[in-house]
């Protein structure tokens, strides 16, 4: 497997979830930016986030029940 490419923390405090224009959780572990408002998980690859809702994944209510205590 290939060493993820770390995500400027500069970016990540300018980002917002395309769909809801809200803040965004860096899930470094599974190389993903998750909006809880939006329900979805954008990939990140080559340290590029993939701001497309129709590239994102969709949380299950297990994962946003973990991100939102983490926020």
């Amino acid at each position: 497997m290939n060493a993820q490419a770390p995500l400027d923390q500069r970016l990540l405090s300018i980002l917002v979830c395309p769909l809801t224009k809200g803040p965004l959780i860096y899930d470094r572990d599974h190389n993903e930016l998750i909006s809880c408002q939006a329900h979805l998980a954008y990939p990140i690859q080559d340290g590029i986030p993939v701001m497309i809702a129709e590239e994102a994944r969709q949380l299950s209510d297990e994962e946003l029940a973990t991100y939102k205590n983490k926020s």
